[in-house]
């Protein structure tokens, strides 16, 4: 029986035990999940943290980005307004420099009207009555002509044919070519320049010489149905414009340059003399700056647009190589009959390509072709887009085009030789050992 009870107790005490490690077990697992809920919570702390501390340090980023952005903003500001200032600074010196040379212009023009009014000028003075009274009130009948000026008008002064240009009353700019005109042509004289015969200053009237054959670009145009100019006459007168143009170039003390050389400034007399005319836009250049390497800079370009020096049209540096450029049109369009427009180019093609005689003037029929092309090589040099290239007129183009007319002269020579001897002629084509004829058909600028 004791054995029993002892074995009950032990088996108590066992349970006790049993339950004693159970509730420590339950307890050990209670903490362990608790650890573990510590540790997930200690861990999604330290996550969200580390998410804080990524956006403080982007927000960081981004304020400085921005801070950076407003700095440059400002530099931008701050330089701007120191180019609005230097732009105000250079307009305003320029408004200056204008206002200087208007008030400068303004004193050239009085000084000039006064110089017109006391007889400055080697010119006859004419009144406005003897100018209506020519013009009979300037009908319509006896206008020949217009221009940007105001027209011009057939009549008869001193028992003279002239031609009387009007300036028109709204012709703002005209007034100022029109006293630059007569202080030109009163103080110069040459056969191959326009004689200005008289003036009415007070009414902007100028009397010239009248010339029977209009302008060259009427002839080469054949306007009117005028016969066409043979090619010794077309070499002539392109030797006769050098000529003038040299004189011009030469003046003393200073040379001047036209600035508006054109086949519709130049004039032909009776004889078919050709005749520089409308000097109105011309200037006096320095004689530091008359060569080709320094130019005189002028506030805005004048002239035709086709006949304009592409160097004076960009930077407004005047020299008299600017006329040479012109030239060098104008003599291409004697021998071609041809407008203005893109004829350097298509003269050019043509002599790449062999075909140059088909860009003579068909209406010229014993044409020179050798000699001609070496005259358009000549006018295209002229006509280089640099002025430092383009040959000099002295030296080199004058003394070319006067052996040109040289030979003209000695064809007519012949010619007329042997029409007296009455005999038929030579071919204009024989003037020079491989001279050729022009053969074939293409048409003009006037068909």
């Amino acid at each position: 029986m004791q054995a029993q009870r002892d074995t009950e107790a032990e088996m108590r005490r066992l349970r006790l035990e049993l339950k004693q490690t159970m509730d420590m077990y339950n307890a050990a697992c209670k903490e362990a999940i608790n650890a573990k809920q510590r540790a997930k919570e200690m861990h999604m702390m330290k996550l969200e943290e580390a998410r804080r501390l990524e956006e403080a340090r982007n927000a960081e980023e981004a304020a400085l980005a921005v801070a950076e952005m407003e700095k440059a903003k400002c530099r931008a500001a701050m330089e701007a307004a120191e180019a609005a200032q230097r732009l105000a600074d250079l307009e305003a010196q320029r408004r200056r420099n204008a206002e200087v040379r208007a008030r400068r212009e303004a004193d050239e023009k009085v000084r000039a009207l006064d110089a017109i009014s006391n007889h400055d000028f080697r010119y006859r003075k004419y009144h406005i009555d003897e100018i209506e009274m020519a013009t009979e009130r300037f009908s319509d009948e006896l206008k020949i002509g217009e221009g940007g000026y105001g027209p011009v008008y057939r009549a008869s002064l001193d028992h003279t044919p002239v031609a009387i240009k009007v300036l028109r009353p709204d012709a703002h700019q005209g007034r100022k070519q029109f006293l630059q005109e007569v202080e030109v042509l009163s103080c110069i004289r040459h056969p191959n320049m326009v004689l200005l015969l008289g003036a009415c200053p007070e009414y902007g009237c100028l009397v010239y010489e009248y010339m029977d054959h209009g302008s060259l670009e009427d002839r080469l145009f054949r306007r009117g149905g005028t016969p066409p100019l043979a090619w010794a006459q077309r070499f002539r007168i392109a030797a006769e414009i050098a000529t003038a143009l040299l004189f011009l170039h030469q003046t003393k003390p200073e040379p001047l340059v036209h600035r508006d050389l054109k086949p519709a400034n130049i004039l032909l007399d009776r004889n078919y003399v050709s005749k520089i005319s409308d000097v109105g836009l011309a200037r006096l250049v320095p004689p530091s700056v008359a060569d080709n390497v320094t130019q005189y800079r002028l506030t805005a370009t004048a002239g035709t647009f086709c006949y304009i020096d592409p160097e004076y049209q960009q930077t407004g540096k005047l020299g008299v190589k600017s006329d040479i450029y012109s030239l060098g049109v104008l003599l291409l369009q004697v021998v071609t009959a041809r407008p203005p427009m893109g004829l350097t180019h298509h003269v050019e093609k043509a002599i790449d390509a062999g075909t140059f005689e088909q860009m003579l003037d068909i209406t010229v029929k014993d044409w020179p072709v050798e000699e001609a092309l070496g005259y358009a090589k000549l006018a295209l040099k002229c006509t280089e887009m640099r002025r430092r290239d383009r040959p000099d007129l002295a030296t080199v183009i004058l003394p070319e085009l006067n052996r040109l007319r040289n030979l003209g002269h000695a064809y007519e020579a012949r010619m007329s030789a042997a029409r007296a001897n009455g005999g038929s002629g030579e071919s204009g084509a024989q003037i020079s050992g491989d001279s050729t004829t022009v053969g074939g058909s293409w048409e003009t600028a006037d068909s």
